[in-house]
């Protein structure tokens, strides 16, 4: 018997919603689990229950039991166990930019999801009232008042790990607008960002903004007010499984430069100079670093696991054959990207 999926998370958690909103696309059946239910504290490893979203693969023989973290790594594991409806378009060259949007969206839009929610007062607010009651709604109002200011507290104090700061915040909210802006100009031609049929890219970019455009309120009514196109598409990415799609509807790479160019521009903009910058301080084992973004100031503690991403990144780069690099890193020179990888 296959496997039964578990999906441990919480509405609230970018990589969880990434993550079911992915499964319900790809009609895998699973069931959901939330975080610090009775249910998820049957998971085989505790030493990873803090830690969501965790995908669970549950057998009848439970020393068969398997469960895995970061959701890039759990949509491939997914993606070698079912064959419906892939997110693997056959195009290397695609996939691997759609790789580069999903590593930017997870770890650079993710950014203003963290600021928005933890900076301004109301956000603030709403966030610390309502997460803690989405574990554990019937707990009771003395339970939830101490939860509530014991969770506030402690993820306003974790901002400076985001890099968010004084310094920081109008590079932050400014890389926002450009990429709702970008998203709109993209979704304005093509339903899904892989084209007719949506890839990780996609579920990575609605994971981000179903926290920034649904549920944060700064953010979500500069959603609305900016581009309610974008705001649509994320309400309707909440499940995509009555899409019918065919193996036709991918984005074809010689399509990528003017259909995907304003996002890749707020990348080489953004993005690159950051992951250098992290990448250099953690050589260094420096305890913060300073660098200019777009000739402005960014300043943060370096990252470790974002040094991983840019090493993965030129792993999968490396991966192409010649010809496919070539064509890949003329495109990334179009819009500044290529500092991150070496041609030779």
């Amino acid at each position: 018997m296959e496997p039964v999926i578990k999906l441990v998370g919480a509405p609230q958690s970018p990589y969880s919603r990434k993550m079911r909103a992915a499964l319900r696309y790809r009609r895998i059946p699973y069931q959901w689990v939330r975080q610090y239910s009775a249910a998820s504290q049957s998971q085989p490893d505790i030493k990873i229950r803090q830690m969501i979203p965790v995908l669970w693969f549950s057998h009848e023989d439970t020393s068969q039991d398997r469960a895995m973290l970061d959701s890039t790594f759990q949509l491939k594991a997914l993606e070698e166990s079912h064959t419906q409806r892939s997110l693997i378009c056959p195009d290397p060259v695609v996939m691997f930019f759609n790789l580069l949007m999903e590593d930017f969206a997870d770890e650079w839009l993710t950014k203003a999801m963290f600021h928005y929610r933890w900076s301004y007062q109301k956000d603030t607010q709403k966030a610390a009232t309502i997460l803690p009651l989405e574990v554990k709604w019937d707990q009771s109002d003395a339970q939830a008042l101490e939860l509530q200011n014991d969770f506030g507290q402690l993820q306003t104090s974790r901002l400076g790990v985001v890099g968010s700061n004084e310094i920081t915040k109008p590079l932050i909210e400014e890389s926002f607008k450009n990429i709702l802006l970008s998203l709109n100009d993209m979704l304005s031609t093509q339903p899904f960002v892989l084209g007719h049929r949506p890839g990780a890219a996609d579920f990575s970019l609605y994971g981000q903004l179903v926290c920034l455009a649904l549920f944060d309120p700064t953010s979500s009514h500069l959603t609305l007010e900016l581009t309610p196109r974008v705001y649509a598409w994320v309400e309707a990415m909440e499940d995509t499984s009555g899409e019918e799609v065919d193996d036709h509807g991918w984005l074809n790479r010689d399509d990528i430069h003017h259909k995907w160019g304003s996002l890749l521009g707020e990348i080489g903009r953004t993005y690159v100079p950051y992951l250098l910058a992290n990448e250099q301080a953690l050589k260094n084992q420096q305890g913060e670093f300073q660098c200019l973004i777009d000739g402005r100031l960014w300043q943060q503690k370096p990252f470790l696991y974002q040094g991983k991403c840019l090493y993965w990144l030129r792993e999968a780069f490396n991966h192409l054959n010649d010809k496919d690099k070539q064509h890949a890193f003329s495109i990334l020179k179009e819009f500044h990207c290529e500092a991150l990888f070496e041609m030779q």
